[in-house]
């Protein structure tokens, strides 16, 4: 990966992993080792880099966000990724989540509605080396079942039900990680696909921009 960083920017990094993430209760090395790596600032808008290590959201165009540090680390963990896996996320964004996965498994497929997202998001991961990651304009609600079935799904944008299209895509055995609610605020789910059905665990609540499509939510 070339190198984006100033030993300015490593230090926020660091301070922002030990305090907003670790002493959070993050313990998934991997996961911690990909939120040192990979630099944050650089998907951020020039406008707001200065606060690029900060502990909330910011916006990034087109009414979406890059997420708080510690959300993008939980989310990740509650996967449980080993590194042979074959991740599908759902909302690229700024690429941010999509960099964080690419470090730690072997297979990202991701999935972005909004065409300057797409657009931005895939110039930037292919500047910083990144050769492991598919990128599709797409309806994300409807997964990518060329590319499926995968280990895991994670989806970055709030829904009103689990789309059962991704379901579908998931192996069993697989992990999805999924913020369900209402337009406003949503609790993050873990879902697990087992030969008897499906596991769902609650995470907390959260708050995220919609997850807009056939089978999320209209504009």
């Amino acid at each position: 990966m070339m190198i984006h960083d100033t030993e300015r920017t490593l230090q926020l990094r660091e301070e922002m992993v030990a305090q907003q993430i670790e002493a959070r209760g993050i313990t998934d090395r991997r996961v911690l080792r990909a939120m040192r790596v990979v630099p944050r600032h650089v998907f951020v808008d020039e406008s707001h880099r200065h606060e690029a290590y900060s502990d909330y959201p910011l916006p990034i165009g087109e009414g979406q966000t890059i997420s708080q540090p510690f959300i993008v680390a939980e989310m990740t963990q509650a996967l449980a990724l080993d590194p042979e896996d074959k991740v599908l996320e759902i909302g690229t964004g700024s690429g941010y989540q999509t960099a964080v996965l690419a470090e730690i498994v072997q297979s990202v497929c991701t999935v972005e509605r909004i065409e300057s997202l797409y657009l931005r998001a895939t110039q930037l991961l292919q500047s910083l080396g990144y050769r492991n990651i598919l990128m599709r304009l797409s309806d994300g609600t409807l997964g990518w079942a060329e590319q499926g079935p995968f280990d895991a799904i994670l989806v970055t944008a709030g829904a009103p039900h689990v789309p059962r299209s991704l379901l579908q895509q998931l192996k069993e055995g697989g992990r999805m990680v999924i913020p369900v609610g209402d337009r406003f605020s949503q609790e993050l789910l873990k879902i697990v696909k087992t030969e008897r059905g499906i596991h769902q665990t609650g995470l907390g609540g959260c708050r995220f921009v919609k997850l807009v499509g056939e089978h999320g939510w209209n504009r």
